[in-house]
């Protein structure tokens, strides 16, 4: 179907398409009898105007940006869910970019977040997204992060306490007797993972005979999860880890299921523990411990904080909110 715009409403009633755009957006500009005839017209034509067009001549987008790493990770789904009931609240929508763990998506994205004239970005970096994040603020387009830091100083963020997650994760697993730990996780360059790799360094080297094994994926999926369990099953006992922590609970959900398949017990042989308590963790086939974060509150307490910027909350008022992490006990550790 032909999309109709202002010109045929101008031809339907005979008029200049400036009378039209007069007539509907500024009434008080012509006579009342033009304004019925453009009005007519439009209504049997089935005319609607873009509101996007009508916020850009008023000066504002109507919009926030925002970019996630992976918005098929239930994590990020939830992120997004918080940051629109804040951005919902304030009359807002929210234009969400997936990078897809892709670096030059994320640059696409916030590009595009450019020339749309978002109102506000919120970011949760993949890549080295510092030029891009400069470009949009020398626009005035407030940026705050979210589930990340800025080193620099210069940008407010909402942001979880990885180290203490991957911490308290390993000594969840040293608590219950188990000495040889792995970390399984995807993509070193993730400061997430790699904070959560950290965090589980640190337990372990608190206990002398203690070990952890990295393993590292190339995706965060169940699929490779189950690989992974499965070829750890493959392994001798004595060879194979009695503990894991993953990056995130689709790669121990699939891990787990790895194992089972296998004939290795789930925990009695390996206990494993993820990370993100999704809600498919708590009725997985053997229940997962897992690391919980508030996704949701997180997204819209970001969201919250880029509408203070753009309410004219001044940039030099930096906010920097970390959550802690709460560890969730359930079958897959003897919970």
């Amino acid at each position: 179907m032909k999309r109709i715009g202002i010109r045929d409403v101008a031809d339907r009633a005979g008029v200049s398409i400036s009378t039209v755009s007069n007539a509907l957006n500024r009434p008080h500009l012509v006579s009342a009898q033009l304004v019925d005839r453009v009005r007519s017209a439009a209504d049997q034509l089935g005319y609607v105007p873009l509101q996007a067009a009508q916020q850009l001549r008023a000066g504002r987008s109507g919009l926030l940006g925002m970019t996630v790493i992976n918005i098929a990770n239930p994590f990020f789904a939830d992120v997004v869910a918080g940051a629109e009931d804040a951005a919902s609240a304030a009359g807002l929508r929210v234009l969400v970019g997936n990078s897809s763990d892709d670096a030059a998506k994320e640059r696409d994205h916030l590009e595009l977040f450019e020339r749309v004239q978002v109102e506000g970005a919120l970011v949760s970096p993949f890549g080295p997204v510092e030029p891009w994040l400069q470009r949009l603020r020398g626009r005035g387009i407030p940026v705050v992060l979210v589930d990340a830091v800025d080193d620099s100083g210069a940008l407010p963020s909402v942001s979880f306490d990885d180290v203490a997650g991957g911490r308290l994760a390993a000594e969840h697993l040293l608590s219950t007797g188990r000495r040889r730990l792995a970390f399984v996780g995807a993509r070193e360059e993730v400061r997430q993972v790699r904070e959560r790799l950290q965090g589980a360094q640190l337990a372990v080297a608190a206990h002398p005979r203690a070990t952890l094994e990295t393993i590292w994926t190339h995706r965060t999926t169940s699929e490779l999860g189950l690989a992974f369990g499965e070829q750890l099953a493959a392994r001798s006992p004595a060879d194979r880890p009695d503990g894991v922590v993953t990056s995130n609970d689709h790669l121990a959900i699939g891990l787990v299921h790895g194992l089972i398949s296998r004939g290795v017990r789930v925990p009695e042989d390996i206990a494993v523990v993820g990370y993100d308590d999704i809600e498919f963790a708590a009725i997985a086939g053997v229940p997962l411990t897992s690391v919980r974060q508030p996704a949701r509150e997180m997204g819209r307490t970001a969201a919250e904080l880029l509408l203070a910027r753009i309410g004219g909350a001044p940039d030099s008022a930096r906010d920097d909110i970390v959550y802690q992490p709460e560890l969730v006990v359930r079958a897959s550790t003897g919970g």
